[in-house]
């Protein structure tokens, strides 16, 4: 498993009328604090590329569909150094929140026909020039054709 990443199983309650699907509180490992919660959607098999965060804290949960994330550790001192993983999560499958600390890039594909949306709970606010962007060719990886 790559340092820094760290994958929860979230609790869903299925009733009559809809269903409750936990995300994060906060006495949850991986919490830091609040500042920003966003979504993002995701085509199917399109693949939003890389992008490093060098102070955000990203708490990603899938709401709907199917999403993949692909992580790689490019920080010199890290234990996981070079090490690159994949996590598919959904609501239906494998309902997660997946925390990605900062210095790691991340990359995902939207693996659901349906919408795919994830929900990022940030510990701080978006702010673009603390983000580094590569194109998908950056980093080597086969992305899923489902």
């Amino acid at each position: 498993m790559i340092n820094g990443v760290v994958l929860t199983p979230l609790k869903s309650i299925f009733s009559e009328g809809g269903n409750v699907f936990h995300a994060i509180k906060s006495n949850d490992f991986g919490y830091n604090k609040f500042s920003e919660a966003y979504f993002t959607t995701i085509d199917y098999l399109a693949v939003k590329p890389w992008k490093r965060h060098n102070q955000m804290t990203l708490n990603l949960i899938v709401i709907h569909g199917e999403i993949q994330f692909v992580i790689y550790d490019d920080r010199k001192n890290s234990p996981s150094y070079k090490a690159i993983e994949n996590y598919r999560l959904g609501p239906e499958k494998n309902y997660a929140r997946l925390t990605v600390s900062p210095g790691l890039w991340v990359a995902f594909q939207g693996l659901s026909e349906q919408k795919n949306i994830a929900l990022n709970v940030a510990d701080i606010f978006h702010e673009p020039s603390e983000i580094d962007r590569e194109s998908l060719n950056f980093i080597t990886y086969s992305w899923s054709q489902k």
